[in-house]
């Protein structure tokens, strides 16, 4: 899941008792905006994806099951990562297609309401909001640009106490001093932390160039280990806002950093385009269901 921008987690109150449906809400768009692709179906057990028009907007909704869509199941739902997984490339597919026929604010995933009538109160009330939102969107795209620091080869292979590592004067291995040993760790230390400051003012380049093509740019605390792998260590996740025109100059632009002297060990990470999750804020738009 790590390709997939993961929206914020809306979870709604209870719904059983207005029926067996209710309305889940993926996006909004222009009412003059094209749809989307027939073959995008959204979430298992749904009604087909379909647009609600509300005045000049459009919300993308589907009908789901009441019951698999309440608080408590999609509490249960969303804690396994496998069916969370599947929710969000639902949801995602849905923003996707609906991002490829015009400008969208994308709604977090499990957004939901009692019925569309409580959609078009939310969007109605926010409308200006949203109009705003769309402005802002329209002929650009979310690029994601993550920079990592590569532990291969950053520091000597050390040796403990007593082991033989390096030959001298004589037919055997010579034994390393307790002294010979705390050199090398302090030796490993200064070039770990060498290696970071290089990589520390490698990202800052790559943020500098990139914000020269971007219209807005959000910073994002780096991913752990769990989420890189333990032979990378993150130094920069930032979501960038680019006219769809200047892609090309992005991928030059990265390319021309990659091949510097200066991002030896470091290594940069591009993703998109995607649809416009970090610029939009579409949680804070939504309202309460």
């Amino acid at each position: 899941m790590n390709s997939v921008p993961r929206p914020a987690q809306t979870l709604a109150p209870t719904v059983e008792d207005v029926g067996s449906r209710a309305t889940y809400v993926f996006a909004v768009c222009r009412s003059d905006h094209p749809g989307f692709l027939p073959s995008t179906r959204g979430h298992p057990g749904g009604g087909p994806p379909r647009l609600l028009t509300v005045g000049s907007l459009c919300a993308v909704v589907q009908d789901v099951p009441a019951a698999e869509f309440s608080e408590a199941a999609l509490r249960e739902r969303l804690g396994d990562a496998a069916e969370l997984e599947r929710c969000a490339r639902a949801h995602h597919g849905v923003v996707t297609a609906v991002a490829g026929g015009g400008p969208t604010v994308p709604m977090p995933l499990a957004t939901l309401y009692l019925g569309d009538e409580r959609v078009r109160t939310a969007v109605g009330e926010h409308a200006e909001r949203f109009r705003m939102a769309l402005e802002r969107v329209a002929g650009r795209a979310e690029w994601a640009v993550k920079v990592h620091l590569t532990q291969a080869g950053t520091s000597p292979r050390s040796a403990a106490p007593g082991t033989g590592e390096t030959s001298g004067p004589g037919p055997g291995p010579r034994r390393v001093s307790g002294r010979d040993y705390l050199d090398r760790l302090r030796s490993r230390q200064h070039l770990r932390e060498q290696h970071r400051e290089s990589a520390l003012a490698a990202s800052e380049q790559v943020d500098d160039a990139v914000r020269r093509l971007a219209v807005a740019a959000v910073a994002r605390r780096p991913h752990g280990p769990e989420v890189t792998g333990k032979d990378r260590t993150q130094i920069m996740n930032t979501a960038y806002l680019i006219a769809e025109e200047r892609s090309e100059e992005l991928t030059a632009t990265i390319g021309r950093l990659r091949a510097s002297p200066e991002f030896d060990g470091v290594e940069i990470d591009v993703s998109g385009p995607w649809a416009p999750y970090s610029f939009t804020d579409g949680g804070d738009l939504a309202g309460h269901p």
